[in-house]
């Protein structure tokens, strides 16, 4: 049996980076309490790690955030956490994946220009919840086309993002639907490099072998949008 492994397989910069911080926040403060808000990435195994080293997890439902230095994860976090931490002296460091910071910013400027701001990806994912956060919750989130059909968007100037985890083909046909339908559009096409490349490489090698295995977490998005392309 032939095992072949992508080229693109492991962690997306954007886990690197944020996994790079948190050794360094360890490493530079000994004896301090440090948490994530979340888990720092959709990977339960990682997660287990960190906490065997002293990195616990504040749950989103906690009222209180006992730590000293809390690490936003990759995914992001609501701009009301930041918020809550300077009101409590708790130091930040920000693990969010540059790409998703990015997000961020043009929903920003969305919103300075007066636009509709639509978001393209799962209402319910930690980035989205993030995502909308930071247009001030003066937004819509879409996942489907029969979520489109909710909304008029014939008067409205409308500025789209997607969700950085999104496959090519769902964005640009959600998002052409809605310029359609729109008085007038912006689309920012917000999917991140890294998940452009394994997308691509997992469709190309899907062709070319009898089985595929994907490995990841189970309630990674990456993990299971890289599943329903091998399908």
């Amino acid at each position: 049996m032939k095992v072949i492994i992508s080229e693109n397989a492991g962690f997306c910069f954007g886990v690197e980076r944020a996994m790079k911080l948190t050794a360094g926040t360890l490493k530079d403060n000994a004896g301090v309490r440090i948490a994530t808000y979340g888990p720092l990435i959709h990977n339960p195994q990682v997660v287990a790690q960190l906490e065997e080293k002293g990195v616990h997890v504040i749950q989103k439902t906690d009222a209180e955030f006992h730590t000293d230095i809390l690490i936003m994860p990759s995914h992001g976090a609501p701009r009301e956490i930041y918020a809550k931490c300077k009101e409590k002296d708790i130091r930040v460091v920000d693990a969010t994946c540059p790409f998703v910071k990015d997000v961020h910013n043009k929903v920003r400027e969305f919103i300075r220009q007066n636009m509709c701001v639509v978001i393209i990806g799962d209402a319910n994912h930690t980035e989205i919840k993030g995502v909308v956060s930071w247009a001030d919750n003066q937004c819509v989130v879409i996942g489907s086309e029969s979520d489109i059909d909710k909304y008029d968007f014939s008067d409205k100037d409308v500025g789209i993002v997607s969700q950085t985890t999104n496959s090519e083909e769902y964005f640009a046909n959600l998002a052409d639907r809605i310029v359609k339908k729109a008085k007038s559009a912006v689309v920012q096409n917000t999917i991140c490099s890294a998940t452009r490349n394994r997308q691509d490489s997992v469709i190309a090698l899907a062709r070319e072998t009898d089985a595929m295995v994907v490995i990841g977490g189970k309630n990674s998005a990456n993990t299971k949008r890289l599943y329903q392309l091998c399908r």
